[in-house]
């Protein structure tokens, strides 16, 4: 072997560690990671103490959605409902859906429905319960707050008037509707966004 074919073996292998270096280094740099000293948001869980699966303190904090049905209007609950038909029926006599029918669900026994299987997180939360208008406000602003395993995939309606409205349309399906809360004395709720 002579001396060029030496300088070419050694050419080529340092070629080959300049090329590994290089790619090792840029993709440290691309693919690092990187942390950062402040926290990007914080998870708060309930107290192991809370009763029914609700968030500490909402149910309490969340005013009576009583005053806001007087007004609500049950035409523009209707529109609200669309969002709830891709799981639920809403005819007297109609299926079970991935969840229950909800024809005359005012005042009817929580976990009631004929025929569906509930979760066991909302037949422990509903026994001896019933769907008033506060009842089903407080779990149509955030199910999974508000009943802790509840199955019931939906984010929630937040704002109060788009939720009395809905509760307003619930209201209508019925042979008999259920009375409204009576009037009272004390003004309506602020509306969230």
């Amino acid at each position: 072997m002579n001396s060029s074919d030496l300088t070419k073996l050694a050419g080529a292998f340092l070629g080959t560690v300049f090329v590994l270096m290089t790619i090792s280094i840029a993709s440290d740099a691309i693919f690092s990671e990187h942390h950062s000293d402040k926290e990007g948001f914080v998870i708060e869980a309930a107290a192991d103490g809370d009763s029914g699966g609700k968030a500490a303190g909402e149910a309490e904090a969340l005013a009576s959605i009583g005053p806001m049905l007087a007004g609500a209007n049950a035409e523009a609950g209707q529109g609200q409902f669309k969002k709830c038909a891709a799981c639920h029926t809403a005819e007297n006599g109609g299926a079970n859906k991935v969840g229950p029918n909800l024809w005359n669900i005012v005042n009817r026994a929580m976990a009631g429905a004929d025929g569906f299987n509930y979760s066991a997180a909302i037949k422990e939360f509903g026994a001896g319960k019933t769907w008033t208008y506060d009842e089903l406000s407080h779990f149509l602003l955030a199910p999974k707050k508000y009943i802790k395993g509840t199955a019931m995939g939906f984010a929630g309606v937040k704002k109060d008037e788009d939720r009395a409205d809905l509760i307003a349309y619930l209201r209508s399906l019925s042979d008999s509707p259920a009375p409204l809360p009576e009037a009272s004395q004390e003004a309506a709720p602020a509306k969230t966004e």
